[in-house]
């Protein structure tokens, strides 16, 4: 029996190069699953994805996945792409490993946290506050100049990755500090601003876009205390869960996390083409 990909829709393609198509995955002409695979990624049309691989129950277990990965994985060096990124499900043991074994590596993962009833108390002599005008200016500029850093040291151009630092930026703070459902805040130890927290409402709970402890107060503890400043504000707004995304190689940021209860909800994985 031989595992192929049919599309299953035309191909769509964008002025910037990006290209998406969905396929189905099938045992000679009978369908036992789908995929879709897209060039259109933050990183441009040479980084692709696949995406929702999913095989029918009755024919899980039996190398299809696998096979229709790999056949992704040929799709892709067609258009010219010379990465590919997965994200896989913390909780499916077969996926994870399929991954593994196809040579792809872990660069980041979701986690996220459901949240206790009672909000969790700060350490003496740390409180958090709003964050002010003045320093919301301050803040953005830094922040929008990290964030594309960030993804510079991914692998984006300098110019990619400051038009979508801006983007981003622009999208998710339309009115700044006014911004409808955003919290931007500083953390204080004994008078002192020591850091600063960004959350707001995504998808059914709350999101962690940014968390920061100033360079000159980092290994203090600051960290843990601005997580549970983002907790507090979590429920605070009437939400009963908290995630965020880290890169795998922040060892400190994953350690803190996983001691502070949060765990992973997808994996995601990367590898060249070439």
């Amino acid at each position: 029996m031989t595992t192929t990909l049919r599309p299953s829709a035309p191909l769509q393609q964008s002025t910037n190069g990006g290209r998406s198509r969905p396929y189905e995955v099938r045992v000679n002409s009978r369908r036992v699953g789908a995929l879709l695979i897209t060039a259109d990624t933050p990183f441009g049309p040479t980084v692709g994805e696949i995406r929702d691989l999913a095989i029918d129950e009755p024919d899980r277990r039996r190398g299809r996945a696998t096979v229709a990965a790999l056949a992704a994985e040929e799709v892709l060096r067609g258009w010219g792409c010379r990465r590919v990124r997965v994200s896989v499900p913390a909780g499916s043991a077969g996926g994870l490993r399929m991954a593994e074994a196809l040579g792809y590596t872990e660069y980041s993962r979701n986690l996220a946290k459901e949240l206790p009833a009672e909000p969790p108390a700060l350490s003496e002599g740390v409180l958090g506050r709003p964050m002010t005008q003045a320093e919301y200016e301050v803040w953005d500029a830094a922040a929008r100049a990290e964030y594309a850093e960030v993804w510079i040291g991914r692998g984006m151009s300098p110019e990619a990755a400051h038009a979508k630092s801006a983007a981003d930026h622009d999208s998710n703070l339309p009115r700044g500090l006014a911004t409808p459902g955003v919290t931007l805040a500083v953390l204080e130890a004994a008078g002192a601003p020591v850091g600063t927290l960004w959350v707001a409402p995504l998808g059914e709970g709350a999101y962690v876009f940014d968390v920061d402890v100033a360079a000159e107060y980092r290994g203090r503890g600051y960290g843990r205390d601005l997580m549970r400043l983002a907790e507090r504000t979590a429920l605070a707004d009437g939400h009963r869960t908290l995630a965020l995304q880290v890169f795998a190689d922040n060892t400190p940021a994953l350690r803190l996390y996983d001691s502070l209860g949060y765990r992973p909800t997808r994996i995601n994985y990367a590898k060249a083409l070439f």
